[in-house]
Protein backbone atom coordinates (compact mmCIF):
# COMPACT_ATOMS: atom_id res chain seq x y z
CA UNK A 1 0.00 0.00 0.00
CA UNK A 2 2.62 2.37 -0.99
CA UNK A 3 -0.16 5.61 -1.37
CA UNK A 4 -0.63 4.34 2.89
CA UNK A 5 2.88 4.82 4.26
CA UNK A 6 3.57 0.62 3.28
CA UNK A 7 6.05 0.31 0.51
CA UNK A 8 5.69 -3.09 -1.63
CA UNK A 9 9.00 -4.91 -0.13
CA UNK A 10 7.64 -4.24 3.36
CA UNK A 11 6.37 -7.49 4.66
CA UNK A 12 7.38 -7.79 8.47
CA UNK A 13 3.81 -7.18 10.24
CA UNK A 14 1.28 -7.81 7.43
CA UNK A 15 -1.80 -9.35 8.35
CA UNK A 16 -1.97 -12.95 7.15
CA UNK A 17 -5.31 -14.02 5.06
CA UNK A 18 -6.27 -16.19 8.29
CA UNK A 19 -6.85 -13.58 10.11
CA UNK A 20 -9.35 -11.77 7.62
CA UNK A 21 -11.37 -15.01 7.57
CA UNK A 22 -11.59 -15.27 11.16
CA UNK A 23 -13.17 -11.51 11.22
CA UNK A 24 -14.86 -12.39 8.63
CA UNK A 25 -16.19 -15.56 10.74
CA UNK A 26 -16.63 -13.83 13.67
CA UNK A 27 -18.57 -10.87 12.96
CA UNK A 28 -22.15 -10.53 13.20
CA UNK A 29 -22.82 -7.21 10.65
CA UNK A 30 -21.34 -6.96 7.33
CA UNK A 31 -22.03 -3.26 5.64
CA UNK A 32 -22.86 -3.37 2.33
CA UNK A 33 -21.85 0.04 0.06
CA UNK A 34 -23.83 0.06 -3.28
CA UNK A 35 -24.89 2.81 -5.65
CA UNK A 36 -28.12 4.33 -6.39
CA UNK A 37 -29.20 4.43 -9.85
CA UNK A 38 -28.83 8.73 -9.61
CA UNK A 39 -25.37 7.83 -8.60
CA UNK A 40 -26.08 8.50 -4.55
CA UNK A 41 -24.26 5.65 -1.88
CA UNK A 42 -26.21 3.17 -0.31
CA UNK A 43 -24.81 1.78 2.99
CA UNK A 44 -26.86 -0.84 4.75
CA UNK A 45 -25.60 -3.71 7.49
CA UNK A 46 -26.72 -6.95 6.66
CA UNK A 47 -26.47 -10.19 8.17
CA UNK A 48 -24.48 -13.13 6.33
CA UNK A 49 -22.74 -16.41 6.77
CA UNK A 50 -18.84 -16.69 5.61
CA UNK A 51 -18.50 -20.46 4.95
CA UNK A 52 -15.53 -21.58 3.03
CA UNK A 53 -14.49 -18.66 2.15
CA UNK A 54 -17.09 -16.65 0.65
CA UNK A 55 -19.59 -14.12 2.59
CA UNK A 56 -23.29 -15.55 1.66
CA UNK A 57 -25.97 -13.06 2.18
CA UNK A 58 -29.69 -12.38 1.66
CA UNK A 59 -31.50 -9.70 0.68
CA UNK A 60 -35.48 -9.29 -0.65
CA UNK A 61 -35.40 -8.95 -4.77
CA UNK A 62 -37.41 -5.48 -4.33
CA UNK A 63 -34.98 -3.89 -1.30
CA UNK A 64 -32.72 -0.70 -2.64
CA UNK A 65 -29.97 -2.98 -2.23
CA UNK A 66 -31.45 -5.69 -4.34
CA UNK A 67 -32.34 -3.07 -7.00
CA UNK A 68 -28.63 -1.33 -6.88
CA UNK A 69 -26.82 -5.02 -7.27
CA UNK A 70 -29.14 -5.51 -10.26
CA UNK A 71 -28.11 -2.87 -11.76
CA UNK A 72 -24.30 -2.93 -11.11
CA UNK A 73 -23.34 -5.81 -8.93
CA UNK A 74 -20.12 -3.68 -8.02
CA UNK A 75 -20.08 -3.52 -4.31
CA UNK A 76 -18.08 -1.84 -1.00
CA UNK A 77 -18.12 -3.99 2.40
CA UNK A 78 -16.76 -3.45 5.59
CA UNK A 79 -17.13 -4.94 9.15
CA UNK A 80 -17.82 -2.80 12.05
CA UNK A 81 -14.28 -1.96 13.36
CA UNK A 82 -11.94 0.50 12.46
CA UNK A 83 -9.48 -0.56 14.62
CA UNK A 84 -9.97 -3.94 13.17
CA UNK A 85 -10.34 -3.09 9.85
CA UNK A 86 -11.54 -5.28 7.06
CA UNK A 87 -12.72 -3.85 3.86
CA UNK A 88 -13.74 -5.81 0.07
CA UNK A 89 -14.01 -4.51 -3.06
CA UNK A 90 -16.04 -6.51 -5.57
CA UNK A 91 -18.97 -7.65 -6.68
CA UNK A 92 -21.80 -9.88 -5.53
CA UNK A 93 -23.99 -12.17 -7.45
CA UNK A 94 -27.08 -14.49 -7.45
CA UNK A 95 -25.90 -18.19 -5.89
CA UNK A 96 -27.32 -21.28 -6.76
CA UNK A 97 -25.63 -23.54 -4.56
CA UNK A 98 -25.34 -27.16 -3.76
CA UNK A 99 -27.17 -28.58 -0.87
CA UNK A 100 -24.30 -29.49 1.20
CA UNK A 101 -23.34 -25.73 0.41
CA UNK A 102 -27.15 -24.33 1.58
CA UNK A 103 -26.45 -27.08 5.01
CA UNK A 104 -23.62 -25.49 5.96
CA UNK A 105 -25.02 -21.80 5.46
CA UNK A 106 -28.12 -22.28 7.41
CA UNK A 107 -25.91 -23.75 9.99
CA UNK A 108 -23.76 -20.95 10.35
CA UNK A 109 -27.05 -18.49 10.48
CA UNK A 110 -28.54 -20.31 13.42
CA UNK A 111 -25.02 -20.87 15.33
CA UNK A 112 -24.82 -16.45 14.52
CA UNK A 113 -28.03 -15.35 14.81
CA UNK A 114 -29.71 -18.11 16.31
CA UNK A 115 -32.53 -18.24 13.29
CA UNK A 116 -33.27 -20.57 10.90
CA UNK A 117 -33.07 -18.05 7.33
CA UNK A 118 -35.00 -21.04 5.51
CA UNK A 119 -33.30 -20.55 2.61
CA UNK A 120 -34.29 -23.24 0.47
CA UNK A 121 -38.36 -22.00 0.48
CA UNK A 122 -37.54 -18.21 -0.11
CA UNK A 123 -38.39 -16.33 -2.54
CA UNK A 124 -35.21 -13.95 -1.56
CA UNK A 125 -32.07 -13.65 -3.15
CA UNK A 126 -29.12 -15.56 -1.55
CA UNK A 127 -25.83 -13.27 -2.61
CA UNK A 128 -22.57 -14.18 -2.69
CA UNK A 129 -19.51 -11.59 -2.98
CA UNK A 130 -16.67 -12.08 -5.25
CA UNK A 131 -13.68 -9.85 -3.98
CA UNK A 132 -11.28 -8.08 -6.39
CA UNK A 133 -9.64 -6.25 -3.89
CA UNK A 134 -9.47 -6.58 0.22
CA UNK A 135 -7.63 -4.08 2.38
CA UNK A 136 -6.93 -5.12 6.37
CA UNK A 137 -5.19 -3.13 9.21
CA UNK A 138 -4.84 -2.94 13.07
CA UNK A 139 -5.33 1.05 13.49
CA UNK A 140 -2.73 0.41 16.64
CA UNK A 141 -0.20 -0.66 14.21
CA UNK A 142 -1.01 1.29 11.00
CA UNK A 143 0.85 1.07 8.87
CA UNK A 144 2.62 -1.57 9.82
CA UNK A 145 0.13 -3.93 9.36
CA UNK A 146 -1.68 -2.21 6.21
CA UNK A 147 -2.11 -5.36 4.41
CA UNK A 148 -4.31 -5.63 1.18
CA UNK A 149 -4.56 -8.34 -1.54
CA UNK A 150 -5.98 -8.57 -5.06
CA UNK A 151 -8.12 -11.05 -6.98
CA UNK A 152 -7.85 -12.25 -10.57
CA UNK A 153 -10.93 -11.86 -12.55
Amino acid sequence: MPNYGVMPDAVDGLLSWDWVDEQMRKARNYWICSVRDDGRPHSVPVWGAWVDGSLYFGTDKNSVKARNIARDNRIVLHLDSGDETVIFEGAVVESKIPESLLKKITERYIEKYDLDPQLEETDDLLLRLIPKKVMAWLERDYPATATYWRFDD
